[in-house]
């Protein structure tokens, strides 16, 4: 029996992993093999991310892989969006890439809107304002010479710097480069006349290709310093989010999905951009999926408010589970105040409990939390709430009807907030595959090694190897 063995790097901007999809009879099974932390370097006030420690997790991944006698057919990389690194004319890396949230864009967009307006930018790229936009990065380091930037030959978004490392081969996958608030949404190209009037040089870009696409082989030297063949790297959907919605197992086009952590992306895929007044008064954004299909969708405050209470709460010396917590919300289920998780005061207070505390006093609601029970039942019926709200502003933008909520991502294991959140929308929540991100990575690179045909045939793998669960309202 042929096994096909595809290994994906999923990188987040505080861990990556490096997961092992073999395909055999039509079914897909999945192994992590390695996890690795992922920080920012502080220097000086800047905040950078150290590829270099990423490069060296990606090659003990292969290590691993080869100890373990996993055969690779390819490797396939996804990162977080809007970063990247600055190319010098001799090919070299002129700098660490910055991290976007270093400080240096702070009141960047105010200045950009000086010289084009921010409806027009909205209207020419379809992307949420947001400081760290690597358009304002990049205007940003003009304004300043940053030296990389003065003498850089290209950039190169995270993923496909980190492929460039492994290869030698430099391109632009589309979903990343759709992140950077740079790239026309109809012609899938960079908006060069944008940039011009910027002063940034569209020389700087390579033009975008498609997920799915071979880049090339590991370089002989690496090869022959891991003592493993030279494995092809695929660009799979570079954007995290792009892989994860990937993986969707849908058997229509009639879902809205929400891919659920830390942060919650609730959208719908269209095969065109959205681009109104309406799309832009609410935020809604417009990046790229495979086949050059359009995640249009909103960016949601998910599990943030109860990891930072938890953070809070183990200081103080208690300690919970999750199943534990789950037990407490189910506990207090009836208690009756809700906040907006969305709200700028719970971006990143001193204390998650007392800004909440101070949420629930200042906006009338009927009491405060007196207890750890009462706080994780209060985030957990905010947060369906919240998806409650932002799902009835996407079936007003939505172009067809939505029949059901995909939840994909870690969150689709909270069986509470998924009955919750079936409750609050009136839609079945199908929950799952927990591990969404790495499977659409490596379920690109199996379409790519001819495994699978298309996306349809990519969904009917996972949802014939991963058995969702179904919360019905």
């Amino acid at each position: 029996m042929e096994r096909h063995g595809f290994l994906a790097i999923d990188i987040g901007a505080t861990s990556g992993r490096a997961v092992v999809g073999i395909i055999a009879n039509g079914t897909l099974e999945i192994q992590e093999i390695h996890r690795f932390p992922n920080r920012f370097v502080d220097v000086h006030g800047h905040y950078f991310w150290n590829v270099f420690s990423l490069y060296g997790e990606i090659k003990k991944s292969l290590t691993l892989c080869k100890k373990e006698g996993i055969p690779l057919h390819s490797i396939g990389i996804d990162t977080w969006g809007v970063d990247f690194g600055y190319i010098g004319q001799d090919g070299s890396l002129l700098s660490l890439p910055r991290a976007y949230r270093d400080p240096y864009t702070e009141g960047a967009p105010e200045e950009v809107f000086q010289i084009i307006p921010r409806e027009e930018i909205y209207r020419l790229t379809g992307i949420q304002i947001m400081d760290f936009n690597s358009l304002f990065q990049l205007y940003r380091a003009k304004q300043q010479n940053f030296a990389p930037f003065q003498h850089a030959k290209q950039i190169l978004f995270m993923p496909d710097l980190l492929t460039y490392m492994l290869t030698g081969q430099a391109v632009c996958e589309y979903t990343i480069a759709s992140t950077s608030q740079m790239l026309n949404p109809h012609t899938k190209q960079f908006d060069t006349e944008l940039l011009r009037r910027l002063g940034i040089a569209p020389s700087l870009l390579l033009p975008p290709i498609m997920p799915g696409t071979k880049v090339g082989r590991l370089t002989h030297r690496l090869a022959e310093e891991l003592d493993i063949a030279p494995v092809p790297v695929v660009a799979v959907a570079g954007h995290d989010t792009a892989s994860a919605v990937a993986a969707v197992p849908a058997i229509d086009a009639h879902f809205a999905y929400l891919s659920s952590g830390t942060w919650s992306l609730m959208g719908i895929e269209t095969p065109h951009p959205i681009i109104t007044e309406a799309s832009m008064q609410h935020n809604f954004t417009n990046e790229g999926g495979i086949d050059g299909a359009t995640r249009f969708l909103k960016n949601v405050t998910g599990m943030w408010l109860l990891e930072e209470c938890r953070r809070e709460w183990e200081k103080q010396g208690r300690s919970y589970t999750y199943p534990q917590m789950m037990e407490m919300a189910k506990s207090a289920d009836d208690f009756p105040s809700i906040v907006n998780p969305d709200d700028p005061t719970f971006a990143h207070p001193p204390s998650m409990s007392e800004a909440i505390a101070h949420y629930c006093r200042t906006h009338s609601q009927p009491l405060l939390p007196q207890t750890d029970s009462e706080t994780i039942s209060l985030i957990f019926h905010s947060l369906a709430n919240r998806y409650k709200e932002v799902l009835a502003t996407l079936k007003e933008l939505a172009p067809f009807r939505i029949e059901k909520l995909h939840v994909i991502g870690g969150g689709s294991r909270n069986e509470l907030l998924n009955r919750l959140t079936a409750r609050a929308t009136g839609l079945p929540v199908i929950a799952g595959p927990a591990e969404a991100t790495a499977i659409g990575n490596i379920m690109l690179q199996a379409r790519c090694a001819g495994q699978v045909k298309n996306h349809k045939e990519m969904r009917q793998m996972i949802a014939d190897s991963f058995q969702p669960e179904i919360f019905n309202p």
